[in-house]
C-alpha cells in the first residue's frame, strides 16, 4: 500500500508540477500576445498621427492643388469642376420650383413653394420612388421613361397652394450624383454610371436632354434649369438661409466640397465673366491625395484591394464608406498576430466591410462603466460571444484613434479651402464672417467625429480667427437645394414673382 500510496504521490506532484508550469507557459504566452496587441494598436496610433504642423502641411498642400487644378484641366488630383452655377439663392426668391434627386436605387420628386424673406421655405412636399432593378441594366429610354412618368404623377397631385401662373413654365433642379462633364447649366454628358447601373447608350450623353425627351413623351412641361450635384446643392441650402456661407463640405458615406470661387481667379474659365463676378466649383475633394497625408498599412492594403485603386485616397481615410472598414483589418491583424479573440479568429471578421460604420460609431460612443453596447456589437456583428473590459477598451481606442484621424484631416481640408480664399485670418478692422455649410451622416450623427473636427479647425485657425469662422449644418442639399438652385437661376428672374 505504501508503495502504491508513495507512487501516486509521486505521479500526482508530476501532474500538480506540469499543470502548473502549463499555466505559467500560458500566462507568459498571453502576455506575450497581450504585447502584441498594445504594440499594434501603439504602431497604429503613431502611423495616425496628426500633429498640427502635419494639418497645416496637409492644407497648405490643398490650396496648392486647388490653384492648379483651377489653373488647366487635369492639372491636378483635385478635378475642380465648374458648375455653372454663378448666382447662389439670396432668400428672396418666389413661387414653386421641383427637384429631381436621381442618385441611387430610389430617387426623389420634390416641389418646393418659396414665400421671399419673410416665408423661406412656406411648403415642400416629396414623394421617393424606388427603380426596379431590371431599369438599372436596360436602355436610357426605358429609365428616363420611368423617372419622367413618377415625375408626371407626381405633379398631377399639385394642390390649391402650388398655384402656376398663367403662361409659365414649371422649373426642375435635377441633382444627379453621378460623375458627369457638365457643359452649361442645365447640361452634362454622363462619364460613366456607378451604384449599380449600367446603361451603355447614357454614357457620353446629356442627361438633361434624355429626361427632357422622356418628358416630352408623357407630356410633362418642365424646364431643367439647372443640373447640379448634392455638394453644390448643400451650398446653395446654406447660403439661402445665410448669406455668409462661403463652402459647403459633405461628410457621409462619402465626401465632398463645394466653395465660392471669384470668377477671375479661374484661369482655365474661357466664358465671359457673370455678372456676380463668382462661379461655385465643385472640388470633388475625395481624390485628394499627398505625401503629407498619413497613410498606414491598413489603408495601402484596403485601397489596393478596392475597385478604384490609387484613386479617392482622402475619401478612403475620412468617409463614412470606409472607417468601419479600417476598423476590421485592424481588428483582424490583432485577432490573427495576438489572438486578440482566442485561439480563433472569428469567420465574420475575415468579412469586407462587415463593420460599417454607424457601428463603430455606437462602439465610439458607449459611456457604460463595462463598455456594454461594444461587447453587445462585437457579439451582434461577429459573433463573439464574450469579451473583457480590457478587450473592449482596445476596441474604443481603436475607433478614436481611426476617428479623429479622418476628423482632423477633414478639418485641415476646411482650412485648406479658408486659406485659398483669405478667410483663414483676421483681416484688420473688417469683420469678414466665413460660414461651412455640411451635411451627411458621418457629420450629422457620430458625434465624437464631428465635436473632433470642429475642435481641429479652431485648433488651425487660432483664437482670433475662430471667432469668424462658423460651421453649419445645412440639410438636403440634394432635393431643398437643386429646387433652390432652379429659383435663383430661373428663367423668369426678371419678373416679380420670382425676384
Amino acid at each position: 500500500m505504501g508503495k502504491v500510496a508513495v507512487g501516486a504521490t509521486v505521479v500526482c506532484a508530476a501532474a500538480v508540477c506540469a499543470a502548473s508550469v502549463y499555466i505559467v507557459r500560458r500566462r507568459m504566452q498571453s502576455s506575450g500576445k497581450w504585447a502584441r496587441v498594445i504594440e499594434i494598436l501603439r504602431v497604429l496610433e503613431e502611423d495616425c498621427a496628426t500633429p498640427i504642423g502635419k494639418l497645416r502641411q496637409v492644407a497648405d498642400a490643398m490650396t496648392v492643388e486647388m490653384h492648379a487644378g483651377l489653373a488647366s484641366e487635369g492639372g491636378s488630383k483635385l478635378k475642380m469642376l465648374i458648375s455653372y452655377v454663378d448666382n447662389l439663392p439670396s432668400g428672396e426668391e418666389h413661387g414653386f420650383f421641383y427637384a429631381l434627386d436621381l442618385g441611387g436605387t430610389n430617387f426623389r420628386v420634390m416641389r418646393v413653394l418659396l414665400g421671399g424673406k419673410q416665408g423661406r421655405v412656406v411648403k415642400q412636399e416629396a414623394k421617393e420612388v424606388s427603380i426596379p432593378p431590371h431599369l438599372m441594366t436596360s436602355g436610357s429610354d426605358e429609365l428616363f421613361n420611368f423617372i419622367a412618368e413618377a415625375l408626371a404623377n407626381f405633379v398631377a397631385t399639385e394642390g390649391e397652394d402650388f398655384h402656376l401662373p398663367e403662361g409659365r413654365q414649371r422649373e426642375l433642379g435635377f441633382t444627379f450624383s453621378f460623375p458627369v462633364k457638365q457643359t452649361s447649366l442645365s447640361s452634362g454628358t454622363l462619364i460613366k454610371w456607378t451604384k449599380g447601373f449600367s446603361i451603355e447608350d447614357t454614357v457620353g450623353q446629356d442627361v438633361v436632354g434624355a429626361l427632357v425627351k422622356a418628358m416630352e413623351r408623357v407630356g410633362l412641361d418642365m424646364n431643367v434649369t439647372a443640373l447640379v450635384n448634392d455638394t453644390v446643392g448643400t451650398l446653395a441650402g446654406g447660403r439661402y438661409y445665410n448669406p455668409d456661407v462661403v463652402a459647403a463640405v459633405i461628410l457621409g458615406t462619402g465626401t465632398n466640397a463645394a466653395y465660392v470661387e471669384r470668377a477671375h481667379a479661374i484661369p482655365k474659365w474661357h466664358g465671359l465673366l457673370p455678372k456676380s463676378g463668382e462661379m461655385v466649383i465643385n472640388m470633388e475633394w475625395g481624390n485628394f491625395r499627398s505625401s503629407h497625408l498619413p497613410l498606414t498599412e491598413y489603408d495601402h492594403l484596403l485601397d489596393f484591394d478596392s475597385l478604384n485603386p490609387g484613386e479617392q485616397i482622402l475619401e478612403k481615410i475620412i468617409s463614412g464608406m470606409y472607417l468601419g472598414e479600417i476598423l476590421r483589418r485592424v481588428l483582424l491583424k490583432m485577432a490573427d498576430e495576438a489572438a486578440f479573440f482566442g485561439d480563433s479568429v472569428p469567420p465574420k471578421l475575415r468579412i469586407p466591410f462587415i463593420i460599417r460604420t454607424p457601428n463603430m460609431s455606437a462602439m465610439h460612443s458607449d459611456t457604460s462603466p463595462d463598455l456594454k453596447v461594444v461587447g453587445s456589437k462585437l457579439k451582434d456583428i461577429l459573433e463573439v460571444p464574450t469579451t473583457s473590459l480590457k478587450m473592449r477598451k482596445v476596441v474604443v481606442s481603436l475607433c478614436d484613434i481611426i476617428a479623429c484621424r479622418g476628423a482632423r484631416l477633414s478639418a485641415a481640408g476646411i482650412y485648406g479651402i479658408l486659406k485659398k480664399l483669405g478667410r483663414d485670418a483676421p483681416k484688420d478692422g473688417e469683420t469678414q464672417k466665413s460660414v461651412i455649410a455640411m451635411d451627411g451622416g458621418l457629420f450629422e450623427h457620430y458625434t465624437q467625429f464631428s465635436e473632433c473636427m470642429e475642435s481641429s479647425l479652431k485648433e488651425l485657425l487660432g483664437d482670433e480667427a475662430s471667432d469668424s469662422v462658423e460651421v453649419i449644418h445645412s440639410n438636403d442639399g440634394s432635393g431643398v437645394g437643386a429646387a433652390l438652385l432652379a429659383a435663383s437661376h430661373s428663367q423668369y428672374l426678371d419678373d416679380s414673382q420670382t425676384s
